[in-house]
């Protein structure tokens, strides 16, 4: 850049800096071609520079000379101070005197001088305009603070959630041997990531065994009751069924005994509760002259229908067989976060098996289970160390993918069980060490009260127009025009936005070591394949089981 260059600040406001360049050919540096999201250098003098990353741009032509002008329009970002960044730029002279592109030491410093140190800092992608820069997060504020990635399908979304968590259990305070204390269940409903993760603890419909004893009330009524029908009579007998049956089962005192109640979370035998209902619907009592009907004969017909139906239906064995009956909580408990048989640091909950009736009911459980985790080993560290400031010393990040199929925005009554344990822990979760990353290609259709509480945001390409405008309402306003990149980023990229990163900016995510697996189909290619055997008596084998 020669001294003949003309570029000067002619509008300043408290978000925007307008520029105007006579000749952007002579403007750009040699290191790269200016582009939105490129960032420029404002100074007064030597030691305060303002950075800014362009939003825009425009041409200006003046009708009587034809003369053009650029116009670029870009958001403060920061002051680079004697070599140190710091957010906020109100400490430049106005007008300011010289306008160029950043540098690459430049860019490099408000990321490096940030104030993290290595301990605190966490990398899974570059700046989107220079690949040899990458940008950290302090891992504390990102983990802590509920994390939400959005994106259209094909943006790239699945590689982020796999790169940041293939990250995580790499990640030492120094060398040892074994696994780190990092603990991450991820709630898997498209089978995507055993491949992501093949050391990890893996659950599926096979292999996943949860007590139906430790549903609460309004699981239960979700699981058992038809709430269309609003029968009152359904939901006493059902009520006091299972209340009865938990007594019987108790080896509390008597005087114990007296204070179960519905939710108590205590064993009880379901085949108990359907001979109860059998009996309160076959019921006959004493007349003048001979039994008569009992007051509720035959009105619960098809509430009993419903309970065979769902205690006998081989698919929810996972949740209703014998095997449900037996096991310990302990050991649940152990499953979820990897202490049993199979120790690790990823747990997959292969959600693809589970039916869709039960699939609400099935994530609220196993997230009630993992926030009262954080609860109870909360209340027993004050408990045994009355000076204990760490809240939890083995926090979980629980990972739900595509959200918006079990959280979504609806007060529908199907989804009201794993909405009101999920937005528990969006809400409270943090004091306990269990914390959120929500994922998501439809976020407008996701629980705003979830999704509002999320404080980083990874935002892919997304190009429909609902989502865009959902998030953008949840995004800071001084983000400006930047949030407007979205429908055009290319896979991979993202806006990185939140409390942990320097500043909001456009990154391009590391590609993962083991790719989840793809759910795109090439359709194409395999239709001008040869015709296949399908073998249609085996999956009507497989469909019956």
């Amino acid at each position: 850049m020669g001294n003949k260059i003309n570029a000067e600040v002619i509008s300043v406001l408290p978000n925007k800096i307008k520029i105007a360049v006579d000749s952007l050919e002579d403007f750009k540096t040699t290191e790269e071609n200016l582009k939105v999201g490129s960032y420029l250098q404002i100074s007064d003098n030597d030691n305060a520079k303002l950075l800014a990353i362009i939003e825009n741009f425009s041409i200006e032509i003046k009708e009587k000379t034809n003369e053009r002008k650029h116009i670029l329009e870009a958001n403060p970002l920061g002051m680079l101070i004697d070599e140190k960044f710091e957010r906020g730029g109100d400490s430049i002279a106005i007008p300011p005197k010289d306008v160029k592109p950043a540098n690459k030491e430049d860019i490099k410093k408000i990321f490096s001088e940030y104030g993290l140190t290595e301990n605190e800092k966490f990398i899974f992608s570059k700046l989107a305009s220079d690949n040899e820069i990458p940008v950290p997060v302090d891992g504390n504020k990102f983990f802590n603070k509920h994390i939400a990635v959005v994106g259209s399908t094909g943006s790239g979304k699945s590689n982020t959630v796999a790169k940041i968590i293939q990250n995580v259990v790499i990640s030492k305070k120094k060398e040892y041997s074994g696994l780190n204390n990092s603990h991450v269940i991820i709630f898997d409903i498209h089978s995507e990531y055993k491949t992501a993760f093949p050391d990890a603890n893996y659950i599926d419909i096979n292999n996943l065994i949860l007590p139906y004893w430790l549903l609460n009330s309004e699981e239960l009524q979700e699981l058992f009751i038809d709430t269309e029908a609003n029968d009152h009579n359904q939901r006493n007998v059902f009520k006091e069924a299972v209340v009865e049956s938990k007594k019987n089962h108790s080896t509390e005192s008597d005087e114990e005994k007296e204070k179960i109640h519905f939710d108590s979370p205590l064993f009880f035998e379901i085949d108990e509760v359907l001979e109860k209902a059998k009996f309160k619907n076959e019921e006959m009592v004493p007349g003048k002259n001979n039994p008569v009907k009992g007051p509720l004969k035959g009105k619960l017909s098809n509430f009993v229908d419903r309970l065979e139906n769902k205690i006998y239906d081989k698919r929810l064995e996972f949740l209703l067989g014998q095997n449900s009956k037996e096991i310990e909580f302990v050991d649940v408990l152990k499953t979820l976060i990897s202490y049993g048989d199979k120790t690790s640091n990823v747990t997959i909950i292969d959600l693809s098996g589970v039916p869709f009736e039960v699939l609400s009911i099935t994530v609220s459980l196993i997230s009630r289970i993992l926030f009262e985790y954080g609860y109870y080993h909360k209340k027993l560290r004050y408990k045994t160390k009355a000076d204990e400031t760490l809240n939890n010393n083995v926090p979980l990040l629980l990972v739900y993918e595509e959200a918006h199929k079990y959280v979504p925005n609806s007060d529908l009554y199907k989804f009201r069980a794993s909405k009101e344990s999920i937005e528990r822990i969006a809400k409270e979760g943090r004091k306990y060490g269990v914390s959120l990353l929500l994922s998501s290609q439809r976020p407008s259709e996701i629980s705003e009260t979830i999704f509002s509480q999320c404080n980083n945001f990874i935002a892919m390409r997304l190009t429909n127009p609902n989502d865009q405008s959902y998030v953008k309402k949840l995004l800071p306003d001084t983000l400006g025009d930047l949030i407007n990149k979205m429908p055009a980023l290319k896979v991979g990229e993202a806006l990185l936005i939140g409390d942990s990163v320097a500043l909001p900016s456009v990154v391009r995510i590391e590609e993962c070591d083991n790719k989840p697996s793809s759910n795109d189909i090439p359709y194409f290619e395999l239709w001008k394949e040869q015709w296949k055997d399908l073998g249609i008596e085996k999956i009507i084998d497989e469909w019956k089981k």
